[in-house]
């Protein structure tokens, strides 16, 4: 059994090799997340089937990730790897330690302002509202990412390690990082960390960026290390309080390829399906096929995902220097997270 296991890893290459580790590395923190998740839960009541789970395991996290990895390595990264060659390599002698070490840091710091800018740029909101518009945040939630995000960000996440010259192996370390802390950040754990979370970042202060209040609008756009928040004034994080309510403040689409298009052009979706026979015929599909499964296995009723009622149904009102971010209607022309006053 052991042999022919040892043979093929033999024969894998350096990366191959690294990317055997970082994947069981990877399910055991999965596995970790969701035990503390049911034992310390940071919103009690919230199911593992919640509303959105088929959207954000399926579309976003197999489906979108797969694809974009092609799209990313193989027709930006590979091209300019090509084109540059070896013009660039300085990092050829650097332990890999130091080589992760530089692109965790760097990486996150270009994160932290990139994602402030999208907070603050209406059309570039569009390319990030996905993300905030689930309403149960859990581990999984930090999937759910603009296709055009995700383009972005990788490109410019991985693009220098190759450009540079780093060890190979660098490019699996890195996304085992980058994912078991985008797991951990959104997961639904009552963590307590202290005078760490000045420096490292965790639920704490990323599910209060998640809420639906209007004091976090433009705060906590950290991810990694929490200390960009603090030393850039964006930190936000209240004693003895947690929010109450979570997502968007105006109406968006559940649909994967609903929600993309939502990105163009703006719609209600249930207003839609009222009017359209074909959009209400391709709405409706997903749940047809679940509730027929559902009436003959019922044990795949869970699959439809569970609604998590909101005791709050408007936005969290708070005080803000010069005055507050003006309301959005249910479908908006542009989120009242862009819409922040000239003062603030």
């Amino acid at each position: 059994m052991l042999e022919p296991i040892s043979k093929f890893y033999q024969s894998l290459d350096a990366v191959g090799r690294t990317t055997m580790i970082t994947t069981p590395i990877l399910l055991l923190a999965v596995g970790v997340l969701l035990v503390l998740e049911r034992k310390i839960p940071y919103r009690k009541g919230l199911p593992f089937f919640r509303e959105g789970l088929f959207v954000d395991l399926f579309w976003y996290t197999l489906v979108q990730s797969y694809f974009l990895q092609i799209v990313i390595f193989g027709f930006i990264i590979a091209p300019l790897a090509k084109h540059f060659g070896a013009q660039f390599h300085i990092m050829d002698h650097w332990p890999v330690v130091a080589q992760v070490a530089f692109f965790v840091v760097t990486h996150d710091f270009y994160i932290y302002w990139f994602h402030r800018f999208q907070h603050s740029s209406a059309f570039f909101w569009r390319t990030h509202e996905a993300h905030h518009s689930g309403k149960q945040v859990d581990w999984l939630a930090g999937s759910r990412s603009h296709v055009m995000e995700i383009i972005i960000n990788q490109t410019i996440e991985f693009a220098p390690i190759i450009l540079l010259g780093a060890n190979p192996v660098v490019v699996p370390i890195k996304a085992l990082i980058d994912a078991v802390w985008g797991m951990y950040i959104h997961a639904n754990i009552d963590v307590k960390s202290g005078k760490l979370q000045y420096f490292i970042n965790g639920p704490e202060m990323h599910l209060w960026h998640h809420a639906d209040h209007e004091e976090v609008y433009y705060a906590n756009f950290s991810t990694k290390f929490a200390v960009w928040d603090w030393l850039f004034g964006t930190a936000f994080l209240p004693q003895n309080r947690k929010p109450e309510r979570w997502g968007l403040p105006y109406a968006f689409p559940k649909d994967y390829f609903s929600q993309h298009a939502f990105s163009v052009v703006r719609f209600d979706e249930k207003a839609l399906a009222e009017r359209s026979a074909a959009f209400r015929a391709y709405h409706g599909v997903r749940w047809r096929v679940l509730g027929w499964l559902g009436q003959r296995v019922p044990a795949a009723r869970v699959l439809q995902g569970w609604e998590v009622p909101e005791e709050v149904h408007q936005t969290v009102p708070a005080p803000r220097p010069g005055g507050n971010p003006t309301a959005a209607p249910a479908v908006a022309t542009e989120s009242s997270r862009s819409a922040v006053t000239a003062a603030s």
